[in-house]
């Protein structure tokens, strides 16, 4: 469903009203819905969005954040979740688990599940009808890959010895969905590129992995040739009347295994010359240990703390590891991602804390006052600034545009940057402004002893934080979570902007204002295209509309708007859609800050 890339007409907040009904349609679409379950996924506080498609599609979301539900048919009857929404509440659905995780690989590649690629618990298939949501999971992660409809009931597909399509998928992970996220992100480690595997932090065969675990496991002294046979197998299981799936596996997976070749030393090359390192168990130790300086060096920030393991192994150590090189903790000496971080927490580099409700390791602290941390020269990592050196719109002769949400203090945090010497003249990005309240905690040791994450707050901070928040009568707040400190010390500052294209710059107060582009119809029943707010970008309204004009080959003009500071250009004909293409190619704007609305549709 989500596989071609598709405009939306129009973008709107959820009233009140829609908000309530939104949340009615998803009590009655999912029984094991809670309130708590709906609070989560639709916070109280938080607007949610609408996105409507010319297919009827319905995506709403969080604003500025991510997708968490869509509508196929536009009414509620086809209501399903976004894998956003089951990585935060992963019990909304049943699931179906593969066979193993190498399965994951079509399903992410756009094919719809077949039975044969299910692993069925010993007490049978689970029950279900035609046309229900089901999720899909792999075995030993808890974070569904995708979700779709049953294609037929449980007692039909047993009379059809367990063959054919069970779930036509509607949207997986890796999607357009997925990707039209503001931050698109992941839920452990186990999920990359092209496959969804067992989550690293599970403990490897004890708590929490699935029960069909061991019939997808491979083991290491299998060799390639046992690769070839899991992947022959996997073919055997995927067999199916999807031409879809049956190219994938008779030409791509086919074709690689026959590209695999054994080099002399026992390690793997493919076709193209490419040497794949196999890592001794020692060697592996080694590079754990490694990755793990390079990110308490250069991403883990005191004020990131605490983190759950997870995140550090997927946001943090994973990205450290050296080009071509694949980490896997299974393959190390500790096993489990919990026991080596335990390990290196008693030889003193790190503090942990288990958490037995979510069983899961937690990193609290970090003594950068230790050997190992002061010994350690981290690398330079160069791979980001060549992506931008060789970005296309640079290659090309296009002017970047360049955006930047900056803030300036304000009479509530002046303190705060007095305190710690900064200069309250300044503008400051959003992460600036942080380790400016950070340092002043620092300095002050505001940190609770006994919850490294809580900060308790002094007049100081108070004042900075919630002067004139709370009403009268009301009581101030004594101690805030570090995780909410950054955020609300931002939203104390004055907001700016700076906008920069080329060597023209330009910083303006409040947020930026986004591009207003409208078509409608005029007398004559002709269409003619209006749009302003381009000022905000450092478009001139003349250059703009005479390079429309030769474009679109048609005529505009430009006027200015009344009873406000800029102008409106009007194209004759209705090129909505094309020209908000072209502002995004040619300008580089952003889609977020381009509104468009088409009123010659009914």
């Amino acid at each position: 469903m989500f596989k071609k890339l598709v405009e939306a007409k129009t973008h709107q907040r959820l009233s009140g009203a829609d908000r309530k009904k939104l949340k009615r349609t998803i009590r009655d679409r999912f029984p094991n819905a809670s309130d708590a379950h709906i609070d989560i996924l639709i916070p109280p506080k938080v607007e949610i969005t609408v996105a409507k498609y010319p297919n009827r599609v319905l995506v709403y979301g969080i604003e500025n954040d991510v997708p968490i539900f869509f509508d196929v048919d536009g009414r509620g009857s086809q209501i399903f979740p976004s894998v956003y929404a089951l990585w935060k509440v992963p019990e909304l659905l049943p699931a179906f688990v593969l066979k193993g995780g190498e399965v994951s690989h079509y399903i992410i590649g756009g094919a719809d599940l077949m039975y044969p690629g299910i692993s069925i618990p010993p007490e049978g298939l689970p029950s279900h009808s035609a046309g229900e949501p089901w999720a899909v999971k792999v075995p030993g992660n808890q974070a569904p890959i995708a979700v779709g409809t049953t294609t037929m009931s449980s007692s039909e597909a047993v009379k059809a010895g367990l063959r054919g399509k069970a779930l036509k998928i509607c949207h997986y992970y890796r999607d357009l969905l997925w990707e039209s996220a503001e931050k698109c992100y992941i839920p452990n480690g186990g999920f990359l590129d092209d496959v969804v595997l067992e989550d690293p932090s599970i403990s490897f065969g004890g708590q929490g992995a699935s029960s069909n675990e061991g019939e997808a496991s491979i083991t290491e002294e299998s060799g390639t040739n046992n690769d070839i046979g899991v992947v022959a197998g996997v073919q055997d299981d995927l067999v199916s009347d999807s031409n879809i799936v049956e190219n994938v596996l008779d030409e791509q997976v086919i074709a690689d295994v026959q590209d695999l070749k054994l080099t002399e030393d026992g390690g793997q090359s493919n076709a193209d010359g490419e040497q794949r390192v196999t890592l001794s168990v020692e060697e592996v130790d080694t590079l754990l240990d490694k990755c793990l300086l390079q990110a308490l060096h250069t991403t883990v920030k005191d004020k990131d703390l605490p983190m759950p393991g997870s995140t550090l192994w997927s946001n943090h150590v994973l990205p450290c590891r050296p080009e071509g090189i694949t980490l896997d903790i299974k393959k190390s000496s500790y096993k489990k991602l919990s026991k080596w971080l335990q390990s290196k927490s008693s030889l003193g580099l790190i503090s942990v804390k288990e958490d037995k409700h979510k069983k899961e390791t937690t990193l609290v602290g970090v003594n950068r006052k230790h050997a190992d941390y002061t010994s350690f020269k981290p690398e330079k990592r160069k791979a980001e600034k060549m992506e931008q050196v060789t970005n296309p719109t640079a290659s090309e002769g296009r002017v970047i545009l360049e955006v930047e949400e900056i803030y300036k203090p304000s009479v509530h945090v002046n303190p705060i940057f007095a305190s710690v010497g900064a200069d309250t003249g300044k503008l400051f990005s959003a992460s600036e402004a942080t380790d400016i309240v950070f340092q002043y905690i620092e300095k002050e040791n505001l940190v609770k002893p006994t919850n490294k994450s809580i900060v308790v707050l002094d007049a100081i901070l108070c004042d900075a934080l919630f002067k004139g928040t709370v009403k009268k009568g009301g009581t101030y707040p004594t101690e805030i979570h570090k995780k909410d400190l950054g955020s609300t010390f931002v939203n104390r500052m004055q907001a700016h902007h700076r906008v920069t294209r080329g060597t023209e710059s330009a910083v303006r107060k409040g947020g930026l204002k986004t591009i207003q582009i409208l078509t409608e119809r005029r007398q004559g029943n002709k269409k003619v295209t209006k749009f302003s707010g381009f000022e905000s970008f450092l478009i001139h309204a003349d250059a703009l509309a005479s390079e429309l004009q030769k474009k679109f080959a048609c005529s505009t003009s430009v006027a200015e708007l009344p009873g406000k500071k800029g102008h409106e250009v009007l194209v004759q004909g209705g090129v909505i859609d094309d020209l908000a293409k072209h502002l995004v190619q040619q300008y580089g704007i952003p889609k977020k800050y381009i509104e468009v609305l088409d009123k010659t549709k009914r």
